[in-house]
């Protein structure tokens, strides 16, 4: 499978100063994986050491028969998560 990052991703990526490598580290390492049916992307966290600190991380990509495009990245709040899965936005996978 070919995996692509978004414009919005790099951008992210160099504004946020996050390793360029970490989104396709966290897409195959994840420890959390949901579907958000409001968007119809997926969503994967990984904790991850962030700024000096283990922080949840997460990514969200798009699947097109046989590419990936990763389109954003951010550290994750515990209230975004709880948030997504307490209304029905997020299925866990």
């Amino acid at each position: 499978m070919r995996i692509v990052y978004s414009e919005h991703l790099k951008r992210r990526l160099a504004i946020r100063r996050i390793p360029i490598e970490l989104p396709e580290i966290i897409f195959n390492e994840y420890d959390e994986k949901y579907f958000d049916h409001e968007t119809g992307n997926f969503v994967l966290i990984k904790k991850v050491e962030f700024l000096q600190k283990p922080r949840d991380m997460m990514i969200v990509y798009g699947k097109e028969h046989d590419k990936v495009e990763i389109i954003t990245i951010h550290p994750l709040e515990k209230f975004q998560k709880e948030n997504g899965i307490k209304t029905g936005r997020w299925k866990r996978i």
